[in-house]
């Protein structure tokens, strides 16, 4: 039994959900989000709450019931509070600015590194050294931040680069005499 499918998504104020099929759409303040689940899970409103139950026992059926749940709940996270990653750049020289829709990055090239913004993200950058990146799409807000870092990502000796704002970096020692 999938401890996670066993609770049911609770849809707050303002949030709507439909279900056709096996296609569940919710709408809400940030706007409308949709999953296509697969036939192993079956999907129900009742009241204010989201139910997956899974069809069957098989293992693929029990693996589908868990990851739909998260699914759903991501949904509605997603239109009521959105995502965000925030990240940090360390190192002499590195900064980031916003101009229009382009994300504009020195990371110590000879040139200067222009990042499209993809629609569905919105890219901030409060001061030199932050980005953030926000978003409904959990999936989508995690792969430009990647992307971002992925231009300089740290290293481990002088912790120069591009890191996620919790992340820790190992430090190693450097070359002894």
């Amino acid at each position: 039994m999938s401890r996670i499918g066993k609770k049911p998504v609770e849809l707050p104020k303002g949030v709507t959900a439909s279900v056709s099929g096996q296609t569940i759409e919710v709408k809400g303040p940030k706007g409308t989000r949709s999953f296509t689940a697969t036939d192993d899970v079956s999907i129900t409103v009742e009241d204010n709450l989201v139910k997956v139950q899974p069809r069957g026992l098989s293992k693929r059926a029990r693996a589908q019931w868990g990851m739909s749940r998260t699914m759903v709940s991501n949904l509605v996270q997603g239109v009521t509070t959105g995502f965000k990653k925030e990240l940090e750049i360390s190192g002499v020289g590195y900064r980031a600015a916003m101009t229009g829709n382009v994300l504009k990055l020195s990371l110590g090239y000879s040139h200067e590194v222009n990042f499209e913004v993809p629609q569905g993200v919105t890219i901030t950058a409060p001061k030199q050294t932050e980005i953030v990146v926000e978003g409904m799409d959990q999936q989508l807000v995690g792969q430009v931040a990647a992307n971002i870092r992925e231009w300089r990502s740290p290293e481990p000796y002088k912790g120069k680069g591009i890191k996620y704002k919790d992340e820790y970096i190992f430090r190693k020692e450097g070359k002894k005499k």
